[in-house]
Parts: C-alpha cells; structure tokens; sequence
C-alpha cells in the first residue's frame, strides 16, 4: 500500500479526457491483478477533484452467476447506491427503483441519477462487467444502449467505463439460450477499447526505488533486472516477489540480490497464492488447452493465434507474443503451469530407494536416468492414458520425477519455447549445474533430425549458463515407429562429444 506507479501512466493519457469532453462509452480490459481497479478508484477521485463532473465507481461483482434478470438487475442497481454512497457526497446518492421493471430498472436509476449531478455531467465506471452473463448482461447493456442516444447533463450518464478481463466483442456473443445477439444491438454503443499494459524495465525500477528512498534498502542492479525477467512486468508478481523480500527474506535493510528474487519466486510458487490457483485452474478449459498445450510442446502452428481461444488467453495473462511467436507469458507463469500439470504425477511416483549422490556430492545423472528409463518402461504407457495434456506427458513425467527425487533441495528452472520442439531443464545442485534438454521426436523430421537439433539446442544453451554444466539430452520417441521397437532398441545411451543422449 506505500508504493504505486500511477496505472493512468500506461494508458493513451491524451485519450482520457477525449472521453469525457466527447461523451464516450468505452471499454477497458486487462488480465487480473494489472491495476485496473486502482486505475478507476484514482481516476475517479482526479475526475471528482476537477470539480468538473461527477465520477463514480461501480463494481457489478455481486452479481456473478446471477443470469435471471429479475434477481440480478435489481441488485446492480442497490450496488449503484452503496457505491456512490461511499464515494459521492449524499446529495448525488440516487435512490432504489420503485415499481420498475427489472429490464427498466436501471435505465430509471441512470436517469435519475443524472438528473441529481446537473449541472455537472455523471461518468460511471463499470468494474467487474465480464462477471455478469447470459441475460443479466444483454439486459444490462440494452438499458444503457437505451439511454446513450439521449444522454446528456440531467438526461442519463454521459460517459460509461465498461471493465473487466475480456474486451466487449470477445464476452458478449451469445444470449442464455444461445442464440446469437444482434451485434447491432446492445454492443454498438462502444467507442474504444484499451488495456492496462505491463510494467516497463524502468517502471520496475521506479517502483522499487519509492521502497529503497523510504528505507534505505537497496535492490541491486541485478535483482531489478531478475524481477522484471520473471514476471515479464506483470504488476502483481512485481509487488508480491518485492514485497516477500522485504517482509520475509530480507528484513535487516541489507541490500536485496538476485538469489533473494529468485528464492522470493520459489516461495511464491508455493504458496499457491490465490492469483497463482486462479491462472492454474484455468488449464482445465479447453479452449486454454488448446493454446497452452502447443506452447508447452514447442509444436510449430501457424493457426494458434487465430481465432477466440488465444484472444482469451492473451486476456487471462497467461500468454503473449514474444518476438512475434506465442509463449507463456512469463517464467513464472510458465513453472506455475509445468508444477501445475505434473502435480499429480509427482505425488504417484514412489519416493527413491536408490543412491543419486556420488561421492564428491554431485548428483549422479547415470543413476537417475537409469531409475527413470525403468520407471517409464514400466508405467509410461498406463500414465499416458490417463493424461490430460498428452502432448507434453513426457516431458512433464520427467520433470515431476526429478522433482520428486530431489524433493526442494535443488533449484530446477524450467524453459519452454514454441516453435523448437523442446523443453529446456537446469538442475542447480550443491555448486554443480546440470542442462537437460528435452526433445520428442516428430513424425515429419524423424530420429535424427531431432537428435541434430537437440545437440545444436542444447549447446547454445550452454553457451548461456556455463560450458562447466554437464549437457543431457533426452529424445522421446513416442512416433508409431518409435513404440514398435523393443524396448532394449528404445532405451539408448549415446555420447556425442560433451553430450549424452538418452533415447526413451
């Protein structure tokens, strides 16, 4: 609560005064935790500062799942009346509807309430739209459409902000029947539509030096770099890894480093924090499946990014366009996503009963493997029938046995990038690193173009984190022809100079 970057710093500021002097209804969307609220809560007392209107905020949460008209609209409009009593001086409070009709209700309440702000303007700020549905939201807009060509001073709002994750096109499609809405209808009232963007490098920075003027305590150079690498500037990951340094991991003012960012994104990770569950429970929806899935194989598709299912998942926050080519949005996501899928692949794999150290300390890679390509032989196959993103079961059963194995005492970072066919692995282990590389071997390339790419992959890898790692790559051949061989022909040791190639 002592620091924030002003959220109208990221949108179009020379178009939110067009808004209000041209009489506007718009649209905001941006994915969770971005600062759309704090947005309209600190637009909305510039507004009312100004003297010049009259702005109130309006959240419409209370009303999700609520699809009959009769019971939602109604209490939209008692949400109307206790957020502006709060926000507004009690002469511009309006009053509750009497002997309305629900689909009238609000037109009513609007008018009414415009007429109690003349000489000033009345601006609402819709926060939660997307929460409503079927119905209750065609109703909900109908009777705004129904005011918009008359609104004016005294007459009905003159400019409405409609907030929420989903740009208007994209959630109001079809009505609870499922037929589909006239788009000439309730929709044609929309001016705009912006979004809240990311955090910036340099707004990173300025956020953490407000905590470093106040206190003292310094965040190096690396760790402001390391922040905004993880979250991708994505505003709540930003706050809660500076605020777990802070209040937890670092609370004698010393300066905060980047291993203290990075324990910070562990310990994240596994709170399970309410934003964190939210993103993950998504993975249960096909239409996310669909997108996430290919991201997380590295499947090269020229159709992923058309249509409805990866405009959502650009609205959700969970993917971007990096470089042009889909991805999970940001490191962090992307372990939240992996840890996630193999959670319960973890938990069914037995706990070891054999020796991974050797005696110097390091791991033993030999022995693992070895453990692993037993393991798959004997459960692979049962464990793929029961998967759900099956397209990257191998990868996610590798990495859940090695999570399992060695049980938080090592860091494991995760790499994923669409368009490689692969999935990129370090093992940070008592001073050693470990680079695995894993690859699945496609029908149209075959086993040895895939074992090509892997060794070129992999070396450019150790070019980034140190020709000192031990390089591991792990080619799964999962084709017809792949699971007609034997196993004793499947399961594969290779070296090629640096590297060794395990085939499963």
């Amino acid at each position: 609560m002592h620091y924030m970057l002003a959220p109208e710093a990221r949108l179009p500021s020379r178009d939110l005064q067009r808004l209000i002097d041209e009489e506007l209804y718009w649209v905001l969307h941006a994915p969770r935790q971005t600062g759309k609220t704090s947005f309209l809560m600190s637009w909305m007392r510039s507004l009312n500062a100004s003297e010049q209107v009259v702005a109130c905020y309006v959240s419409v949460e209370r009303c999700q799942g609520i699809e009959e008209v009769e019971e939602a609209l109604p209490s939209i409009c008692h949400a109307v009346v206790d957020y502006a009593g709060k926000m507004l001086d009690s002469a511009y409070v309006p009053a509750i509807p009497k002997d309305v009709p629900a689909a009238s209700a609000l037109a009513a309440q609007f008018s009414e309430w415009a007429a109690l702000c003349a000489p000033k303007p009345l601006v609402i700020l819709f926060d939660e739209v997307d929460t409503l549905s079927g119905r209750t939201l065609v109703s909900f807009l109908r009777q705004l459409r129904g005011g918009f060509a008359s609104r004016g001073v005294g007459r009905f709002p003159t400019s409405v902000a409609l907030v929420g994750m989903r740009d208007l096109k994209d959630y109001l499609i079809h009505s609870k029947d499922g037929v589909a809405v006239n788009p000439g209808s309730p929709f044609n009232i929309k001016k705009d539509s912006y979004t809240l963007r990311n955090f910036t490098g340099g707004e990173v920075r300025e956020l953490l030096s407000q905590h470093t003027a106040a206190t003292g305590q310094v965040f190096t150079d690396e760790s402001i770099s390391e922040v905004f690498r993880l979250t991708g500037g994505q505003p709540w990951l930003v706050n809660t890894l500076a605020d777990l340094c802070v209040t937890r991991l670092v609370m004698d003012g010393s300066p905060i480093t980047a291993d203290h960012i990075e324990a910070a994104k562990e310990e994240l990770i596994k709170s399970r924090a309410v934003h964190i569950d939210s993103l993950a429970e998504r993975l249960r929806d096909p239409k996310v499946k669909r997108i996430v899935q290919p991201i997380l194989a590295g499947d090269s598709d020229p159709t992923l990014a058309d249509g409805d299912d990866f405009r959502l998942c650009l609205d959700l926050g969970l993917v971007a366009l990096e470089n042009g080519v889909p991805s999970i949005a940001n490191p962090i996501y992307r372990e939240v996503l992996i840890r996630t899928l193999n959670y319960g692949q973890q938990l069914a794999i037995p706990a070891p009963e054999f020796r991974w150290t050797k005696d110097d300390g390091d791991l033993d890679l030999e022995a693992l493997f070895d453990e692993f390509a037993d393991f798959w032989r004997e459960n692979g196959d049962l464990w793929e029938l029961k998967a759900d993103y099956t397209e990257v079961f191998p990868h996610l059963l590798l990495m859940a046995f090695f999570q399992r194995v060695l049980n938080g005492g090592a860091r494991l970072t995760r790499e994923a990038a669409v368009g490689r066919e692969r999935m990129d692995m370090l093992i940070e282990w008592k001073g050693h690193k470990h680079i695995i590389e894993i690859r699945l071997v496609h029908p149209r390339h075959g086993r040895e173009a895939t074992l090509k790419k892997g060794l070129n992959q992999i070396d450019r890898y150790a070019d980034k984190v140190g020709r000192d790692a031990t390089q591991t790559l792990v080619i799964f051949d999962r084709t017809p022809a792949g699971r007609a061989m034997s196993w004793e022909e499947r399961l594969r040791r290779e070296e090629h100079q640096d590297v060794v190639v395990r085939w499963l």
